[in-house]
């Protein structure tokens, strides 16, 4: 097996994609909205404290191979691979999550996301944030206002850096900041140490999943499920068990977990669950 070009057979294959395999604004479009309704983002490695590998061989066999996902580096670096395999310029940038976070608040470049050039314009391409994931690139153009299969998003340019934010229920929420300085694999090797093993690392501590279907968004934290609706209501489903928990995962967001009993017995050990 070519061990430095991505499978795109199997990675096509994996996403359910059948179109034209060239650079062009429609494939990225097509990729970017079909990669995250197919491979969810997940901790379940950094939770169970096994470790996370950034490498080709290892994100297809997690990625493409079996029915797993992965959290931001994983997914991105995988997206850059095959990208990049189909003529596309593509480079590596990292953020400073915002998330449910003050405005102001200084946070690590614990977030990666790509920058690809095409026909003189620049796209921001990230199919790794979890429960607000891009489900389309974005024209780096700030305060243009930009349709996707989901939400709406904008980028606002302060001073500078660009901040990224979704519209939901009517609010533009902020989802990180970030600059244009290049970043490239080591760096990203050494953030995805850090997040994956820290033992305060919400990554260490939490339960997280998330997917994007064409009518729905799916997100897990812990012991809850959220479904929202593409433009309709949100509902919420608590679990007081982890096979169930472990059903959902498998049935809802495609991820056989891990080493099951080890995940039952964190799952018990940290509460969830409990009243």
């Amino acid at each position: 097996m070519d061990q430095t070009h991505p499978d795109l057979d199997a990675y096509f294959d994996r996403i359910g994609y059948r179109g034209p395999r060239e650079a062009s604004l429609p494939v990225l479009k097509d990729l970017h909205a079909l990669h995250p309704g197919a491979i969810a983002f997940e901790n379940l490695d950094s939770f169970l404290a096994r470790p996370v590998r950034l490498d080709l061989p290892a994100l297809e066999e997690k990625l493409v191979r079996t029915r797993r996902g992965g959290y931001c580096f994983e997914q991105n670096t995988l997206f850059w691979k095959v990208l990049t395999a189909l003529g596309f310029e593509v480079s590596g940038l990292a953020a400073r999550v915002l998330w449910n976070q003050p405005e102001d608040a200084i946070n690590p470049r614990s977030h990666m996301l790509l920058r690809v050039e095409l026909d003189g314009a620049t796209w921001l391409a990230d199919v790794g944030f979890g429960g607000v994931t891009q489900t389309a690139p974005l024209l780096l153009s700030p305060g243009t206002v930009q349709q996707t299969p989901h939400e709406p998003y904008r980028l606002l340019e302060t001073g500078d850096h660009h901040r990224l934010q979704v519209e939901i229920g009517g609010e533009w929420r902020t989802v990180f900041r970030f600059d244009m300085t290049q970043h490239f694999d080591v760096d990203y090797v050494v953030s995805s140490h850090f997040v994956s093993t820290w033992p305060a690392s919400a990554f260490v501590t939490t339960i997280m999943a998330a997917r994007a279907l064409p009518d729905r968004r799916l997100a897990l934290r812990n012991d809850r499920m959220t479904v929202h609706e593409t433009g309709g209501p949100s509902r919420q489903t608590r679990f007081t068990a982890a096979a169930a928990l472990r059903a959902t995962l498998a049935v809802e967001f495609g991820i056989d977990v891990p080493e099951p009993d080890r995940f039952d017995a964190r799952f018990d050990a940290l509460g969830f669950g409990a009243d």
